[in-house]
């Protein structure tokens, strides 16, 4: 039943990604890049045609002229825009982590803003009812890390979709650290929770419109009417500055394309009692707690991990954790982007992180085990399993994982 499921699947969204782009220009052709947006645009909007349409969005949906396309469709008679669904941090990105923005009118356009944040099933698809709207449109820029959380958004909406008979339509953007390969541990569906709600790797090196088919073929109980606008002129090797876009901070702890690149490993922090460098011009960059010193960096540095050195650091954090407090830790520093390993570094970070540092504590509620998708990768460091030791733990599950990943790419 999977199989033929899938098979119908892969052939409905290859012939709706298909007709959603127009023909190649000569600059395509060259390899600039086109995203879902600007094709669906270039196409006069002919998937929204006749349609009350719903957009999921936050401040990463612009154009690359940095006009956001909520403005751009409002004010575009060629679509009938109704509503705005706003995620976690809100439609214009105001809120912090774990929080969102609320219901109110947007004053730039009129349009009603509903928030999404925390809201799933079937109360989340009584406001797409409320709303009024027949498409539910979704443009927001991914990381490419399965715990964070706009992908989930997009699960959530998919589904709710689903229950109100709603159409559900995604515009691609790029995953901003390539597509290459899938990497880490694979999430226990016992372990599910808004930071993972299906069993995904850590790094999962796919486009939100790849997730969206992955999600529609192989988790949601029933498949939504899913149509996909794809982007042209990315390839899956391309990292983010490849792309001519501009950056826009998915969310406020997301400053640049180089926080994305550590992001799947040193998010990993969040489950311990060390500072994961928020409230610093480096989250995920630095790392640190009261009583660290330099030995964490000499530690580090001798498991020379791939692409990456470790910098002894002190910073002073602004807000979360140690707020106002002078702590030392470390500093990453990629220097081969290609060979780098987010996860694997992130492992080495905390393996070393545990030896040299008496202080050394997960969070109490075990939030690593949310974040690494089960209870092995923090059993195995209490019990002293080096780096390699927990990386080989999870490649069976990975393997797995990513023969079922290649059914769902769209690009080469």
């Amino acid at each position: 039943m999977r199989l033929s499921r899938r098979a119908l699947l892969a052939a409905t969204t290859a012939a709706t990604t298909l007709s959603a782009a127009p023909p190649a220009s000569p600059a395509e052709r060259r390899g600039h890049l086109r995203t879902g947006f600007e094709n669906l645009a270039a196409s006069a909007y002919a998937q929204l045609s006749g349609d009350r349409v719903g957009i999921v969005t936050n401040p990463t949906g612009v154009t690359r002229d940095v006009r956001h396309i909520v403005d751009v469709m409002h004010a575009d008679d060629r679509v009938n825009l109704r509503a705005v669904f706003g995620p976690e941090h809100g439609f214009r990105g105001t809120a912090q982590a774990g929080g969102s923005e609320g219901r109110y009118d947007d004053p730039a356009t009129g349009l009603p803003v509903y928030d999404t944040y925390l809201k799933s099933g079937q109360p989340l698809a009584d406001i797409f009812t409320a709303s009024g709207v027949d498409t539910i449109v979704f443009d927001i820029q991914d990381v490419g890390a399965r715990f964070y959380t706009y992908i989930w958004t997009l699960y959530d909406c998919m589904d709710a979709a689903r229950l109100a008979g709603k159409r559900f339509v995604v515009l691609d953007r790029p995953n901003p650290v390539t597509g290459r390969s899938a990497q880490g541990p694979v999430l226990h569906k016992e372990f599910a929770t808004f930071v993972g709600r299906e069993p995904v790797s850590q790094a999962h090196g796919m486009t939100v419109a790849e997730l969206a088919r992955l999600f529609n073929g192989e988790f949601l109980t029933a498949p939504v009417p899913l149509e996909t606008v794809r982007m042209t002129g990315w390839r899956r090797s391309h990292f983010y500055d490849a792309s001519g876009l501009p950056w826009v901070p998915p969310s406020p702890n997301m400053p640049t394309p180089e926080t994305a690149l550590v992001y799947p490993g040193t998010c990993l922090f969040e489950g311990t009692n060390l500072s994961e460098g928020r409230g610093t011009t480096r989250p995920f960059e630095l790392l640190g707690a009261e009583g660290i010193d330099g030995r964490w960096a000499a530690a580090a540095n001798e498991l020379g991990l791939p692409g990456v050195r470790f910098r002894e650091a002190y910073f002073a954090p602004t807000f979360s954790k140690f707020q106002g407090k002078t702590i030392g830790g470390v500093q990453i520093h990629v220097h081969d982007r290609a060979a780098y390993d987010p996860v694997r570094t992130g492992i080495g970070l905390l393996v070393t992180a545990k030896k040299v540092w008496s202080g050394f504590g997960w969070r109490p509620d075990n939030w690593i085990d949310k974040l690494t998708g089960s209870t092995r990768v923090r059993t195995m460091i209490d019990a002293g399993a080096g780096p390699d030791d927990v990386v080989a733990d999870w490649q069976r599950e990975l393997a797995a994982f990513r023969r079922i990943r290649k059914e769902y790419l769209l690009y080469k």
